[in-house]
C-alpha cells in the first residue's frame, strides 16, 4: 500500500525534542518534522507552520504553553526579530549542552564517525558584551543602523546590542548620533568596526561634519581607515576592520594552544592564515611555516606581523589556497615545489600603512629567503576556512602533500563534518576534538579537530 501522505498543518501543539545544527528545536506533528525557531528543548509550545517542504516543515513559536526548565527570559529587546541571536531563550549551561550534541550531530550524521571522542567545551569567560568585532547593516532612506532581520534583508534598528564590546556600543551609538543629522554616507550599505588595545578601527570611517558642499548635495571627508593592535597571547597582531580577525578574544589564547598543541619540528603550513593568528605561534614552534590567503589585506598585515614578530622563518602566499595546492599539483615534486617561494619576496601590492612601512625591508628580506622550502610531507598543517569549509581541491591538495598531522579550525560543524569525511577516507585518523564558545547567545562554535596520517 502507498504510504499515507502527511496531513496538511497550519498549526500544532508540539514538544520540543532537542536542538538541532542550524540552532532550530526539533518536534514531531501528524507525520511531519518540524523544525521549530527559537525553541528549548523540553518546550511544550504552540507552533504556527510558516513553509512547508515534503515531510519536513518550520515553525514559529505562537505560545508557550509550557516552558523548559532550561527557558530563561532573553534579555535583549530585538530578540526574535534581530538575526544576530537565536540562542538568548536558552540558559547558559543549556547553550553548551546544545553546542556539543549540534557537534556530535555533524560528525555523526554526516562525517559518520560512529565512535566520536570524548571532548568538552571551553565556556566564553563573558558570555555578554563579548563581540570585538561587528558589521552594522545601514539602510539611509528608513533611517535605520543595526542588524538584518531574521530570515530577511531588512534592517532591524538597533539602538544597545547586548553582545557588544563596550567599546563598539559606544562605536555604535556614535554612527547612530550622526545618522538623523545625514552625517553618515547615503551610499553606504554596512560599517564594519573591530577593537584594538589602542582603539576602533571603523570602516567606512567618516569625518564627523562635511567638508564640501556641491548644490544642495554634502560632501563627507572620508578618513582613512586606521589599522588597530591587539596583543593576543603575548603576541601583537595589527589589523583593521576591513580584514577578518576572530571576534571573542578572551578565548583567543586557548585556541591556540589547543589547535597548536605541542606540535614542532621542520615544517608547518598555515592554509586560510588571515592576518596570522597560528602563523606567528607556528613559527615560534617550526623550522620553517608558509601560510596561505586569498585576501590581499590580510596578507599584508600578516607579513607585517610577522616582521614585527621578528620572524624571519615564515613566509605567507597572497593566493587562493585552493589555486595555490592545484598549481604544486601540477607541478609534481620536490625539485617544482621550490619554484614559488622566491616570488613570495615582493611585498603585497598597493600602499601600506604608515605603522607597516618600518617592517617591510624585514619583510622582504624575510620572505626572498624562502627558496630552499619544501612542502612534501609536511610535519603540520593546520587549517582555518571560512563557514564554507574547504573546497574540494582543498581537500585533495591536502591529501597530496601528505601531512603528518592536521588541525583542523571550523566554525561550522556541518561543512566541518564534509570536510573531516574526506580526510578520514584518504586515510587520516581522528585524534582528538575540543570546542569553544566563540559565539555565546548563538548557536555557532569554534571547533578544533586533530588528525593524524597512520604509520604505514
Amino acid at each position: 500500500m502507498p504510504a499515507t501522505a502527511p496531513i496538511p498543518i497550519a498549526s500544532a501543539e508540539v514538544t520540543i525534542e532537542r536542538i538541532l545544527p542550524g540552532g532550530v528545536g526539533l518536534a514531531h506533528a501528524e507525520g511531519r518534522t518540524l523544525f521549530v525557531a527559537l525553541a528549548a528543548p523540553g518546550d511544550v509550545v504552540r507552533v504556527r507552520v510558516d513553509q512547508i517542504r515534503g515531510k519536513l516543515a518550520f515553525a514559529s513559536i505562537e505560545e508557550i504553553i509550557t516552558p523548559s526548565s532550561v527557558r530563561v527570559e532573553p534579555p535583549c529587546p530585538y530578540f526574535g526579530r534581530c538575526g544576530g541571536c537565536d540562542f538568548q531563550q536558552l540558559n547558559y549551561e543549556a547553550q553548551l549542552a546544545a553546542k556539543v550534541e549540534i557537534i556530535k550531530d555533524c560528525l555523526h550524521r554526516i562525517a559518520r564517525i560512529e565512535n566520536i571522542p570524548d571532548f568538552q567545551i571551553t565556556p566564553s569567560p563573558n558570555p555578554w558584551h563579548y563581540r570585538s568585532r561587528a558589521l552594522w547593516q545601514y539602510d539611509a532612506i528608513r533611517q535605520r543602523l543595526g542588524y538584518f532581520e531574521s530570515g530577511s534583508r531588512r534592517v532591524c534598528d538597533v539602538a544597545e546590542c547586548a553582545v557588544l564590546a563596550p567599546e563598539l556600543q559606544h562605536t555604535l551609538e556614535g554612527l547612530r548620533e550622526k545618522m538623523p543629522k545625514g552625517l553618515l554616507p547615503d551610499d553606504a550599505r554596512d560599517f564594519r568596526a573591530v577593537v584594538g588595545d589602542d582603539g576602533v578601527s571603523l570602516a567606512p570611517d567618516w569625518g564627523s561634519s562635511p567638508t564640501v558642499r556641491e548644490g544642495s548635495d554634502l560632501k563627507m571627508n572620508r578618513r582613512e581607515i586606521c589599522d588597530i593592535t591587539r596583543t593576543i597571547h603575548g603576541e601583537l597582531y595589527r589589523v583593521s576592520a576591513e580584514t577578518f580577525f576572530q571576534a571573542n578574544y578572551d578565548l583567543l589564547p586557548e585556541l591556540i594552544d589547543v589547535a597548536i598543541g605541542e606540535a614542532s619540528g621542520e615544517t608547518a603550513l598555515d592554509l586560510y592564515c588571515g592576518a596570522g593568528l597560528f602563523t606567528i605561534p607556528l613559527a615560534r614552534r617550526f623550522s620553517r611555516v608558509v601560510g596561505v590567503e586569498a585576501d590581499a589585506a590580510a596578507t599584508r598585515f600578516a607579513r607585517a606581523n610577522l616582521a614585527t614578530a621578528g620572524l624571519i622563518n615564515a613566509e605567507v602566499a597572497n593566493q587562493d589556497v585552493g589555486v595555490w595546492l592545484e598549481e604544486d599539483l601540477e607541478c609534481g615534486g620536490r625539485a617544482q615545489r621550490r619554484r614559488r617561494f622566491g616570488s613570495f619576496g615582493a611585498p603585497p601590492s598597493g600602499r601600506m600603512s604608515r605603522e607597516s612601512r618600518p617592517y617591510q625591508a624585514a619583510e622582504t628580506a624575510n620572505q626572498s629567503s624562502a627558496g630552499a622550502a619544501e612542502l612534501e610531507e609536511p610535519d603540520f598543517l593546520l587549517l582555518d576556512p571560512p563557514r564554507t569549509g574547504a573546497e574540494s581541491r582543498v581537500i585533495a591538495g591536502i591529501l597530496s602533500l601528505k601531512p603528518k598531522r592536521i588541525s583542523y579550525v571550523s566554525c561550522d560543524p556541518a561543512t566541518l563534518g564534509r570536510d573531516l569525511k574526506k580526510l578520514i577516507a584518504g586515510g587520516y585518523a581522528l585524534d582528538s576534538i575540543a570546542a569553544f564558545d566563540m559565539f555565546p547567545q548563538t548557536h555557532h562554535v569554534e571547533t578544533v579537530v586533530q588528525l593524524d596520517r597512520p604509520m604505514t
